[in-house]
């Protein structure tokens, strides 16, 4: 739990928040977020416990009901649940079976501690409009119908709906889109992807390429920055207007590749050059050594190099070929107006990853 400060001590508190997958980055900037606000007892739940965190850490395993039952049951006080959780598997009824029962597994074990819950938020993605699947409508909107392929998304919204309406809870659900911001071990975080490809590139000598397709580089495409994402979230935790409601929720903007790989090589004291499709995920197995060696001699984070990045994930994005944007009209109006500039928000995110010795700082 955050420590009061002299601004927030002596206030009613606000409630109980309990968010899961919080070693995530969605999930570890939802907590700080909570964590910064007056009056909010805040636990971040995840199996590993973080290098840092601001709050009360449980180390509780979801993928059995027995096993989350028995770890949530001193969290009897929870009044809001942000589900951040996560488990990748290789088919979509794996899937699906895994994460709704991680769900569910965690509503039920919330409801035998007896906690007062009155809100969840759940978080999903351009999957939900099929953005795994190729081209779909943009500017997607909430009100596109689903598609036909099974999607845990679907499943999982379906769940919450059904609970909600049996135990008096409010519910919200959020579409993010390419988040990024800094966490180990986060397959989808397309700025570790950028940064250690970029140093990588660099200490090999080489110039910052785009490695992706020649329609990936020229396509429209957008991100939310984490601490973006966190705000929305507890914005949605007390908005009479989110309730029951979906909303996309993304930087604002829109982004072409073309135009921020050089402003990367610039930003990052780097060479550009034209595009050069790379199969990320074979070529960078291969860089464990380049990587070492830049953690040795700038004495960065020692992180495991198979929880830096997931190169799959920044692969599939970077051979995208069609425009991916969100309609966030619905959320403006709703009341949260918040947005960022990507490309300055891009160069403030790999300064502090320098910062917090995660990568080498520009100059080196």
């Amino acid at each position: 739990m955050a420590e009061p400060t002299e601004e927030n001590r002596g206030m009613t508190e606000q409630g109980s928040v309990l968010v899961t997958g919080a070693g995530g980055v969605i999930g570890a900037h939802a907590a700080a977020e909570y964590a910064k606000a007056p009056g909010w007892r805040v636990r971040g739940l995840s199996r590993r416990a973080p290098r840092e965190a601001g709050w009360e850490h449980l180390a509780v395993d979801l993928l059995d009901a027995d096993t989350a039952r028995a770890g949530l049951a001193e969290a009897g006080d929870v009044t809001h649940l942000v589900f951040g959780a996560y488990a990748e598997r290789p088919t979509a009824r794996e899937l699906s079976a895994v994460n709704v029962g991680m769900l569910r597994h965690t509503l039920d074990g919330l409801a035998a501690a007896g906690a007062p819950l009155e809100h969840v938020t759940l978080y999903q993605g351009g999957k939900a409009y099929g953005a795994h699947m190729g081209f779909f409508n943009t500017p997607a909107k909430e009100t596109d119908p689903r598609i036909v392929q099974p999607n845990f998304y679907y499943d999982q919204e379906d769940l919450l709906r059904e609970v909600a309406a049996e135990r008096g809870f409010r519910l919200t659900v959020l579409r993010p889109e390419g988040v990024i911001g800094y966490a180990v071990g986060n397959p989808m975080n397309l700025l570790m992807v950028i940064a250690v490809y970029a140093a990588i590139s660099k200490e090999l000598g080489q110039p910052l390429r785009f490695p992706g397709s020649l329609a990936a580089y020229d396509a429209l495409y957008q991100v939310t920055d984490a601490e973006l994402l966190a705000r929305a979230t507890v914005w949605a935790g007390g908005a009479p207007a989110a309730d029951g409601e979906v909303y996309n929720v993304t930087n604002g903007d829109q982004l072409r590749w073309r135009h921020l790989f050089p402003a990367f090589a610039r930003h990052l004291g780097m060479e550009s050059a034209e595009p050069q499709p790379v199969p990320l995920a074979e070529a960078m197995a291969d860089r464990r050594d380049v990587w070492e060696r830049l953690v040795a001699r700038h004495g960065l984070v020692p992180t495991p190099y198979e929880d830096l990045v997931g190169w799959g994930f920044g692969e599939f994005i970077f051979t995208s070929g069609f425009d991916n944007v969100s309609s966030t009209i619905k959320l403006r109006q709703a009341g949260f107006a918040d947005c960022l500039d990507t490309e300055d928000r891009f160069l403030q995110l790999f300064d502090q990853l320098a910062e917090r010795r995660v990568v080498p700082p520009p100059a080196g």
